[in-house]
């Protein structure tokens, strides 16, 4: 079957269908990441959003059951150079090309993507539309120009759950990071975790480090989240605007008010710097991969991280909020991480639990437990 990509500017890409038939729109960004195509594609932050993926062949494991970040495929459309047709992996269950299909995922591959991802690059994220039904170039087009644009969207309501439940699945017992260690000997700590898209693997990281997470829906009141008394806090990653998402600000503001200590990841990060007076900026075409360098001012520490962001905290909005930089991206300045001068209150840009990407940074869930143990007066392990 044929496949038609048509970018908001006109230029076009033919190539070969490799996934569900249909058509979709969507922002196209490009992913860095050689693997963790099943984990990139059932990321919610991907919502909204089409997937380059900038390593050439992919797909050459397959699939499986237990590598979904959430119950269904989040990305918009996946374009790639060339979808493996045979996978060889023990753990696979069947092809990328067969998931793609049975998950509805529009995807195309026998283009240039590295000519995309220079265009991407250079331009900017753009509006693309993908389709196996239309491959008229100037009319999808004029249908990628009417795709609404990412800034201003709320599109967490579309990805977070409904009710609240708890999770208490943690790591596998074989996975490489003494860093995180297992629950501590004293009790799992209760965790409110806002969803505003999160992964299963930041909850698999928050059990194995100690904690006890219930999952609440983004909207939920702060009244009722500090009524379940919990130890901390944890805002997770997602897709869209965070400057639309007024709700959230208000509430985290209200909780840190009441200094419950608070770690925020990805989205989480930019929410708080909503919350206490600052602003975010849509980036050129953003963090999407699985080998961006950051530092720690502090230590000066340097990790390898997982990132997937198209928006950032301006720097030059802190002024008078309370919240330092505490992290910068080694490649462009971004501000990768916020710390409050006074409450009990932090943040990284990136995916400290990786799923795709290394595992450098998944230290940071030890820490927030650390944080809550010293606050409260209990013996930090």
């Amino acid at each position: 079957m044929d496949a038609a990509l048509v970018l908001e500017d006109g230029t076009a890409y033919f190539g070969d269908a490799c996934g569900a038939p249909g058509e979709r729109g969507g922002e196209l960004v490009f992913n860095t990441a050689m693997t963790g195509y099943q984990e990139i594609l059932t990321d919610p932050s991907y919502c909204g959003q089409g997937v380059v993926m900038t390593y050439p062949q992919i797909g050459n494991y397959g699939v499986n059951p237990e590598d979904d970040e959430s119950g269904r495929c989040w990305a918009e459309m996946f374009i790639v150079r060339q979808l493996a047709a045979r996978p060889s992996n023990y753990r696979a269950r069947t092809s990328l090309r067969e998931y793609l299909e049975q998950r509805g995922v529009p995807a195309i591959q026998g283009i240039d993507t590295r000519d995309l991802t220079l265009k991407l690059r250079e331009q900017g994220a753009l509006r693309a539309i993908l389709s196996t039904e239309c491959l008229d170039a100037a009319e999808l087009a004029a249908r990628a120009r009417r795709h609404p644009p990412l800034e201003g969207r709320d599109l967490v309501a579309e990805v977070s759950c409904q009710e609240p439940y708890r999770w208490s699945e943690g790591l596998p017992c074989a996975f490489p990071s003494p860093e995180l260690g297992c629950a501590a000997a004293s009790g799992a700590l209760p965790l409110v975790c806002y969803d505003f898209g999160i992964k299963r693997n930041i909850l698999r990281c928050l059990v194995t480090s100690g904690f006890a997470p219930v999952v609440v829906p983004a909207r939920f009141p702060a009244r009722e989240a500090l009524a379940l008394r919990p130890a901390g806090v944890f805002l997770s990653n997602g897709p869209g605007d965070p400057a639309a998402l007024s709700y959230a600000h208000a509430a985290v503001a209200e909780i840190a008010a009441a200094e419950v200590p608070i770690l925020g990841i990805c989205l989480g990060h930019q929410i708080i710097g909503h919350a206490f007076g600052g602003r975010t900026v849509k980036m050129k075409f953003g963090h999407h991969g699985a080998n961006h360098p950051v530092i720690e001012r502090r230590s000066g520490r340097i990790d390898i991280t997982a990132q997937n962001h198209s928006f950032m905290v301006d720097p030059d909005s802190l002024e008078g909020t309370g919240l330092v930089v505490t992290h910068w991206n080694c490649n462009d300045g971004a501000v990768e991480g916020l710390e409050h001068v006074r409450l009990p209150v932090f943040s990284v840009q990136y995916h400290p639990e990786a799923a795709p990407g290394p595992h450098d940074s998944n230290h940071l869930f030890r820490r927030f437990r650390r944080r809550i143990e010293e606050r409260c007066g209990a013996p930090a392990r």
